[in-house]
């Protein structure tokens, strides 16, 4: 008897896993996740910059009183025209530089005239860099607002933008400008902004 079982066993098929499709199931799953995962990619700062001279042009002079210098030194300090200041108090800064009108002799003569210079260090910190540009362009989006909310130019003169209506804030006629249509605001109120080289200290 015991050697009808001992024979059964020896004849007996040993148990296994199927693997074969293993394989394509691995591969099913890898482009599952590549086509579902999502990639952040860094785009980073969209600005528009102007075209570059040629090499007998000479930079157009700009007076001292039209330019606004702010300096991010290499331990992320800021200074405004020399002066140590916050990044929070940049956005008055720029605003009351640039709305001057030529009422005070160390601002800027117009809207038009003003420049605001931004300079770094290489070792300036990235993300104090990115906070002055910010309230820089912030500034500059407050005046934009104004301008949508009430359909007119700031200053003395002031005089209407053109715009078809009002609205109730810059980002508001942005989105309802067509593809091609031109942004009345940005022509009439242009923002005048210089990113000078940073400093590699060679």
């Amino acid at each position: 008897m015991a050697g009808l079982l001992d024979k059964r066993r020896q004849n007996r098929e040993e148990a296994s896993i199927p693997t074969a499709g293993m394989a394509d199931i691995a591969f099913l799953l890898l482009i599952f996740f590549l086509v579902t995962t999502t990639i952040n990619v860094d785009t980073g700062i969209g600005m528009t910059l102007p075209p570059k001279l040629k090499p007998e042009q000479t930079p157009p002079p700009v007076k001292e009183r039209n330019l606004l210098k702010i300096l991010v030194n290499a331990q992320g300090d800021v200074l405004v025209e020399e002066e140590r200041a916050r990044v929070g108090e940049i956005r008055d800064r720029v605003k009351k530089h640039v709305l001057n009108f030529g009422q005070d002799s160390d601002l800027a003569d117009s809207p038009d005239d003003a420049v605001i210079s931004i300079k770094t260090d290489a070792q300036t910190p990235y993300s104090t860099y990115i906070e002055v540009l910010d309230e820089v362009w912030m500034s500059y989006r407050e005046i934009w607002d104004r301008i949508a909310q009430t359909n007119r130019l700031p200053g003395p003169e002031g005089g209407t933008a053109g715009l078809d209506q009002q609205y109730s804030s810059y980002r508001e006629y942005y989105t309802s400008l067509e593809p091609e249509e031109d942004n009345k605001i940005r022509d009439a109120f242009g923002a005048q902004i210089s990113i000078a080289e940073p400093d590699t200290g060679e």
